[in-house]
């Protein structure tokens, strides 16, 4: 009689231990499609499709993730939303999910959301993006902490309310 406590214990013990970690998976009809899904509600476009965000995203697709020159100031320097649609022409799949994974660009990309995708889903934005051919220009290079940019940019440089 004493075993049966004991294995009710230890399935309890069990159920509340923690689960091995395994990226979220979205799934579709198809890589394109869940691609595309992965840009919307990763707010992709808030950043690197200029005017995005000011038009309601009503941005035409063929516009998309061209990047923009509307740098973020802040402590770090100055980055540029990348070209994605370019980015997407100089690296192999692999690359671009290698990429993903270990890059750590600087802000306000949020790299630990894209390091926390699966690998397919990596995958499914690198064939959406690519399926959506070059273009747009270059963006301007990161600028080191101090230089000052010649280009529009969105101060994110932490203000404290007076008397702090």
């Amino acid at each position: 009689m004493k075993f049966i406590p004991l294995v009710l214990a230890a399935g309890l013990v069990a159920a509340c231990a923690p689960q091995a970690h395994t990226p979220a998976q979205v799934t579709g009809p198809s890589d394109i499609e869940v691609g595309r899904y992965l840009v919307k509600v990763g707010g992709c476009n808030d950043c690197h499709t200029p005017g995005f965000v000011s038009d309601g995203g009503k941005t035409p697709e063929d516009q998309w993730l061209v990047g923009n020159p509307v740098g973020f100031y802040g402590p770090w320097g100055v980055t540029y939303a990348a070209n994605l649609r370019q980015t997407v022409q100089t690296l192999s799949e692999n690359e671009w999910v290698g990429m993903l994974q270990t890059r750590a660009y600087g802000p306000p990309m949020p790299w630990p959301s894209t390091q926390a995708l699966s690998d397919d889903n990596k995958r499914a934005l690198y064939r959406y993006i690519r399926s959506l051919g070059p273009a747009g220009p270059p963006v301007p290079e990161r600028l080191a902490p101090g230089e000052k940019p010649t280009t529009p940019y969105l101060d994110m440089t932490p203000v404290l309310p007076k008397g702090e």
